[in-house]
């Protein structure tokens, strides 16, 4: 299957901004399952500075605002091959060790609610576990927009018992890495079916299983990854694979739109 994706970020401003920057983590990765065919990134507003990869293998673009801009707007667009892979991704790469992806984070930190969710966690093998926690979750957390705050922790979404699918990633972490296995936070696409237009980009987990490698599993839609889904950047937690991170100066407040198509082609 091959993705046409075009995802359009405009940020408009009440005043003259004198200096910004922003972090832009929208390259898809080449990686099993997943070829980049065509990408291209590109800024009004912007002034590129430098581009690299981190120890993600994330690529990273970092712009500066043009001096006293009103209007900022980030296009991301290409064509992404896909195949199915049933949600594994293999054998670990990067500069990253393994075991980083068992550091506890403030957002994946395990506390009393996770402790209750693991231990009714079943399976026979860690594959069937992270299913099981997968599901375990999805029941704990419904899918709610508006009502969860992007600072939560682990903990804040399962005592709220709502949340998006930031939130649950972040609790499949916390309990995936507290049960001993690495963990990690994935920022892409989803074309959901019968739709080109969506609402955001989206969010899952991976969690490192023995003899497969690194597995997706989307706890919001309940399933692990398949060809609709496109991994753009990962991380220890939102904050590391978050496609869009900025900084600005001035008293101006900013207003953001999101225009995101992912289509299918023939």
């Amino acid at each position: 299957m091959r993705l046409l994706i075009k995802h359009t970020t405009r940020y408009d401003y009440s005043a003259p901004v004198p200096y910004g920057v922003q972090q832009i983590r929208l390259s898809p990765k080449p990686t099993r399952g997943q070829v980049v065919r065509d990408w291209k990134i590109t800024v009004e507003g912007g002034q590129q500075q430098v581009e690299f990869d981190d120890h993600h293998r994330n690529h990273v673009i970092l712009f500066s605002f043009e001096p006293e801009v009103t209007q900022l707007v980030v296009r991301a667009e290409g064509v992404v091959e896909m195949s199915d892979a049933a949600g594994v991704v293999g054998v670990h790469q990067g500069l990253a060790p393994l075991w980083l992806f068992q550091k506890t984070t403030e957002h994946t930190r395990a506390g009393k609610g996770c402790r209750e969710l693991l231990r009714r966690v079943e399976g026979d093998s860690d594959l069937e576990k992270m299913h099981d926690l997968s599901a375990r979750i999805h029941g704990a957390i419904a899918y709610e927009t508006g009502k969860s705050e992007i600072a939560w922790n682990a903990e804040d979404a399962l005592a709220a018992g709502h949340g998006v699918c930031q939130d649950h990633a972040h609790v499949f972490i916390a309990c995936a890495r507290a049960m001993g296995l690495p963990a990690r936070y994935v920022s892409g696409y989803l074309r959901m079916d019968g739709q080109d237009e969506q609402s955001a980009t989206h969010a899952w987990a991976e969690a490192h299983v023995d003899g497969l490698g690194w597995v997706g599993f989307d706890v919001s839609n309940a399933i692990s990854p398949d060809t609709r889904y496109v991994r753009v950047a990962t991380g220890l937690d939102y904050t590391e694979a978050a496609p869009i991170v900025g900084h600005r100066y001035g008293l101006a407040e900013e207003s953001m739109d999101v225009s995101l198509r992912v289509t299918q082609q023939q």
